[in-house]
């Protein structure tokens, strides 16, 4: 049996969770409202304020959707609860970020400013010019959007300059050592 998909899931009060047909889960919370469509071959039970997930036989493909369908339900209900967070560091001479409006304006070293648009569901805050928050109530979204800035800029391994996440490490490599043997 499955470790993950045998936990069950705590409901906190004020979320309200429906399961349609063929897997439709709809997650309300105070932070907002997600659907997702999960594997129809899954049972998806709501005993009080737990949810439980079962599969019906032990195949290999029902043993793997079982803790993927056990996760995902949580990071839904997590999500519009507390809701998710990403926070980017933007190191380098020059590297600055700027909000304006619902745009994230990067100068990044480039010959012209990177902007991006927010997404729908996400929130992008700018506490300092150094420093990128983005927080939202889907953890995919959330993810993809965060991937999609860093990329803009990745780090690079000898000055460290770029926009990396901010528990991120950067494995650093020594530079030329600057001696020419003859």
């Amino acid at each position: 049996m499955s470790r993950i998909g045998r936990a069950p899931i705590s409901v906190p009060a004020g979320v309200e969770i429906t399961i349609g047909s063929d897997n439709l889960v709809t997650v309300k919370g105070p932070k907002g409202s997600l659907t997702q469509q999960l594997s129809p071959a899954m049972t998806i039970s709501q005993e009080g304020s737990e949810l439980h997930v079962t599969r019906p036989n032990d195949a290999k493909e029902n043993r793997a959707l079982h803790g993927l369908t056990r996760s995902l339900l949580h990071n839904m209900v997590v999500g519009v609860t507390d809701g998710f967070k990403k926070e980017l560091d933007v190191n380098g001479v020059g590297y600055r970020v700027a909000k304006e409006g619902n745009k994230l304006v990067m100068n990044l070293g480039f010959s012209h400013q990177v902007t991006m648009e927010e997404p729908e569901g996400i929130s992008i805050d700018v506490p300092n010019p150094n420093k990128i928050v983005i927080s939202g109530a889907d953890k995919q979204k959330v993810g993809q959007f965060a991937a999609e800035v860093r990329e803009k800029r990745p780090p690079e391994p000898y000055k460290g300059k770029g926009i990396k996440y901010t528990d991120e490490v950067i494995r650093r490599k020594e530079g030329k050592t600057g001696v020419k043997k003859k």
